[in-house]
């Protein structure tokens, strides 16, 4: 039924007619038309749009305006179940990597397979003992400091998601 549609930002404006478009219609450019058409209310149709549309929209700022507090506490405690039990699975596999090399290393060392030199390896760290103490007195760098107050920023005005996260966040590492 709408044979030709054009955009603005407040506006959707549409063709009514049925039938084709006549051809000086057709053969302008940049939204000059001479058809009838009738104005539309984005508004009416953004309460049409699917969800992911309304959570990821162009609005942005703290969410403790947009939804509700269970809303919020659902989302953070979903969210942080996901990651927890992510984070948990991951991190089981890594613990198991590091420490099954760690055991063949062992093992081959016992064996006879490698020779460790133990009198590097302890200067070595001493080494870098001194480099950690060194990197200890200097000051946090700018770009830390800066993501820092971003994620106090975050945590200050979305208490709750950030409360449900963190919660379901310990229920997923615990699962």
């Amino acid at each position: 039924m709408t044979k030709a549609c054009s955009w603005s930002r407040e506006l959707k404006l549409c063709h009514r007619d049925t039938s084709p478009p006549p051809p000086e219609m057709a053969a302008t450019s940049q939204g000059n038309f001479d058809g009838k058409f009738e104005a539309l209310d984005l508004a009416e149709l953004t309460k049409k749009q699917p969800w992911w549309r309304k959570l990821f929209g162009q609005e942005s700022g703290p969410s403790a305006g947009k939804y509700s507090v269970a809303t919020q506490l659902v989302i953070g405690g979903v969210t942080g179940w996901c990651t927890g039990f992510i984070f948990q699975k991951v991190g089981k596999l890594a613990a198991t990597a590091v420490g099954g090399g760690f055991f063949l290393l062992q093992l081959a060392n016992h064996t006879g397979y490698i020779k460790v030199d133990w009198q590097r390896v302890e200067k070595d760290m001493k080494k870098a003992k001194e480099q950690l103490k060194i990197r200890k007195n200097k000051q946090i760098p700018t770009e830390v400091k800066s993501k820092a107050e971003e994620v106090v920023s975050f945590v200050k005005k979305n208490v709750l998601v950030t409360g449900g996260f963190f919660g379901g966040f310990l229920l997923g590492m615990a699962s």
